[in-house]
This record gives structure tokens, sequence and C-alpha cells, in this order.
């Protein structure tokens, strides 16, 4: 029997808060960047980013660049503190619950999200999923660049980088007989594909979309 693909948003949908934003906040919190400036452009982009008006390459140069000299054991480490001090508070039973409940099934659990690479991967390592596909980021000599690689996972951009993950699996997986879980009106791209578009704490666009549709709407909060 083919398995199905349960997706996943993460940032305000399995997470109850928003990473990428969180990670300016830690940067602040450890002075490695000015307070205010960098707080009024990490509130500017992620009032874009809600607004789907984001230039996700702008944003990704001014998250990573306060790290582009730190080595990979450095950033390891940073991260740990962050993930302790910002991660764990946004982590919702709820949404390990309905994770855990796709993984009973025998679905394939994929977190798919905008946020790069470098911020996401040990947080879908505590959700378990099978895999995760998110913002890849070029590194040169052992040090980010602040340059994307590839697509960018974000709005449309995530329906082909799925895609492509699809297209290397041995399993044939049939992505119109998936799920997807979302908060975002950036997913719509994706959402509109799915058998089973779920709106998930919707922002109010998405929720007008989910609603005209006749979409699922839960919460996991």
């Amino acid at each position: 029997m083919q398995r199905r693909l349960a997706l996943f948003d993460l940032d305000n949908t399995l997470l109850g808060g928003d990473s990428d934003h969180a990670w300016g906040e830690f940067l602040i919190s450890k002075e490695l960047v000015d307070a205010e400036s960098h707080r009024d452009r990490n509130d500017q982009f992620y009032r874009q980013y809600r607004k789907g008006t984001l230039d996700i390459h702008d944003y990704v140069r001014f998250t990573l660049g306060p790290i582009l000299h730190s080595n990979q054991e450095e950033l390891r480490a940073l991260h740990d503190e962050f993930m302790d001090q910002f991660i764990s508070p946004m982590m919702l039973k709820k949404a390990e619950n309905l994770v855990e409940q796709h993984r009973r099934a025998n679905d394939i659990c994929v977190i798919i999200t905008a946020t790069n690479e470098y911020i996401t991967a040990p947080i879908a390592n505590l959700f378990s999923v099978d895999a995760l596909i998110a913002t890849e980021l070029e590194v040169e000599n052992g040090h980010y660049t602040g340059n994307i690689t590839g697509t960018p996972c974000f709005q449309a951009g995530k329906v082909d980088k799925l895609k492509q993950w699809l297209a290397l699996q041995e399993e044939d997986f049939r992505l119109e007989a998936g799920c997807f879980y979302s908060d975002s009106i950036n997913d719509l791209p994706l959402l509109n594909l799915v058998e089973k578009p779920v709106a998930v704490d919707p922002d109010p666009q998405l929720l007008e979309v989910a609603e005209s549709k006749g979409w699922e709407l839960i919460s996991l909060r």
C-alpha cells in the first residue's frame, strides 16, 4: 500500500512562534548585534513575511550576517543555547502529538519550511520527522557566505523544492494525495496542491481563504 505524505510547516504551525524571528532576538540577547537597529530590521522583515512580500535573499543575509565569521563548532554551540532559551518554550505538545499520529499511520512525515537549514535542522530532529526540506545555505571553507544555494523554500519555491525532493525518493509518493499543515498565506501554492490542506492557527489572509474553500481549521496552541 502506497504511503501518504504528511507535510508540516514549522514556524507558527508546529512551533508556537517563529524560529527565524526568534534567532534575531537570540543574537540581541547574546549582544552580538546592536539591539535597537537589529530588532527594528528583524521586526520589519517579519512584517514583510506576514504580508507575503518578503525578499528571502535579503532576510537570509541579515539573519546570518552576525555569524559569518563563526566556524562549525562555534555555530553548534550557539545553536544549542538558542534551542534551550528560545525554541524549547515554543514547543507545542499538540504539535508533537500530531506528528506522532501521522508516524503511527505509517505516513512519511516531512517538515517543509522557508527558514534556513542552520536554524531548523536541530528543531526538526526534535519532531523525529523523516525529512526536513528547508532553505539551503552556501558554505565556503567551512563558513556560511550569507547566500542561499538552490531554490529558496518559500512560497512557490516550496512546491519546487518538494518536487525536487520527491524525484530523489525510491518510493513513488503522490503529492496530490498528501496533507499539508500550515499557518501562512505564503504556503498557498502548496496548500492548493494537496488532497488535504489544513490551516493551523492561520494568519488572517489564510483564514479567509481556508473558510472560503472549506478547508479544515485546527489549533495546536
